[in-house]
Parts: structure tokens; sequence; C-alpha cells
């Protein structure tokens, strides 16, 4: 059921709840967005088949399923769509888990209209990031994107200066906590250690390190894209 008049982006809401399902309508319709709705798990299928949403928002507990096995099903057809989870378990290891099957990020219920839009929008930047950068040849994306880092900050050099610092202290330890992981073969550390660098990468405007930590996520078994994220840290360290 589509619930609003089309607009750009075009979101799908997956909650079961009523009250739930009208707040978090009402709120994303403000982005403003075209949203279809679900109620189910197999609801959510039927409304993805052939349609192409920008992003997912999906409740962790269905009537017919959970969340994370629906996020698997939908991305067999959709592998790139970016999806964020929403629960009223403020458990620390349940949202570990989320992002671990493949969540960007979680929302914890009840939340404010603010907390919400922040959420998405975030997402939706830091995809519409990567896919303009994975057009480009490698050899043409920018070991710091500098505007695009001030553009999200309204163009305060001070505040970016000081994220990234805070950035380039963390990331020898990301780097080694990624070594180990990959080393281990593990896949749900190494996601959470590249969901932390996602979002960082584009708070600091980090765009080699974002794309290489995007294409690791979507493939952890690759070779190519393990060595890919080693270097663009080698990089970034020797910048």
């Amino acid at each position: 059921m589509n619930c609003t008049p089309p607009a750009l982006p075009r979101l799908l809401l997956v909650e079961d709840d009523p009250v739930s399902r009208t707040f978090l309508l009402a709120a994303l319709q403000t982005l403003p967005a075209e949203v279809d709705c679900a109620d189910t798990a197999a609801m959510a299928r039927h409304q993805t088949d052939g349609v192409q949403h920008a992003l997912w928002l999906i409740d962790v507990n269905l009537p017919d399923g959970s969340g994370s096995e629906l996020l698997a099903q939908l991305r067999r057809t959709h592998p790139d769509t970016p999806a964020l989870a929403h629960t009223a378990d403020t458990q620390a290891s349940l949202e570990r888990q989320l992002l671990a099957d493949g969540f960007a990020g979680v929302l914890v219920k009840p939340l404010s209209r603010d907390a919400l839009l922040a959420g998405v929008r975030a997402t939706l930047a830091r995809r519409s990031d990567t896919a303009s950068l994975q057009t480009e040849d490698d050899s043409a994306i920018p070991v710091w994107d500098q505007e695009r880092a001030l553009s999200a900050l309204n163009g305060q050099h001070a505040h970016l200066q000081a994220l990234r610092e805070l950035f380039m202290g963390e990331l020898p330890g990301v780097r080694d906590a990624l070594r180990s992981a990959i080393a281990a073969n593990d896949d749900q550390a190494m996601r959470l250690q590249l969901h932390r660098l996602q979002a960082s990468c584009g708070f600091v405007g980090a765009a080699q390190m974002a794309v290489a930590a995007r294409r690791l996520h979507q493939q952890p078994g690759a070779d190519q894209a393990r060595r890919e994220v080693t270097a663009a840290i080698d990089v970034l360290l020797g910048s």
C-alpha cells in the first residue's frame, strides 16, 4: 500500500504496530519522501518486487519473522539497498548483532522525529556519496574530499579538523581489529568495524577509505576487497 503521494526518495517502512507505523510514516513524510508501508515480512517482500527503494526501515520483530531474516531475503534481489533496523529493545548485544546482520544502523523506539530524520538522512547521504564515487575510476577518488566534508559541516574548518584528528587517532586500532577479524575469517567482527569506519569516513571526507570499506562490507570474503581496505588505511596513516 502506497501511503504518500510521489516524492523522492522512495522508502519502505516495515512496522506491524499501527501506532508506531503512523508516527514513523508521518515523520518520514516530512523528509520529504514517498513511503511504502508493510506490516508483515510477506507484504514487505511484495512491496520490493520490481521496486528500487532508497532505504528500508525494518522492525526487528514481525508477526511472520525477524527483521534480520527479512533483510537477508530482500538482499537476494537488492544487494545494495541500505536498511535501518528499529526496535524498542535497548540491549547493546542486539545492536551489535543487527549491525553484523547487515543493517546500516539501529533506531531505538520511542524516538523523536528529529532523531529519526537524522538517521535516515545520514544513511541516505552515505549511500549517495559512495554510489557517486563508485562510478569513477579508483584513481580519480581523492584520499580526502575536502569540499564534501566541509559542505556537510556548513564550512566549519575547525570542526572538520577536530573530527579528523579524532578519526586519525582511532584509525590504528580499527586497522588492527580489522586485520585480526580478516585473519580469523570473522565476518561478524569485520562488519562491526566496517560499520563504524563507513560512518566515520562520511563525517571526515575520507573518500577512498569510504569506497574500500563499502566494497568489503558487501563482499567480506573477497581477497581483493580486503587488500583494498588495508591499503586505504595505510594511505591515510601515511598521508
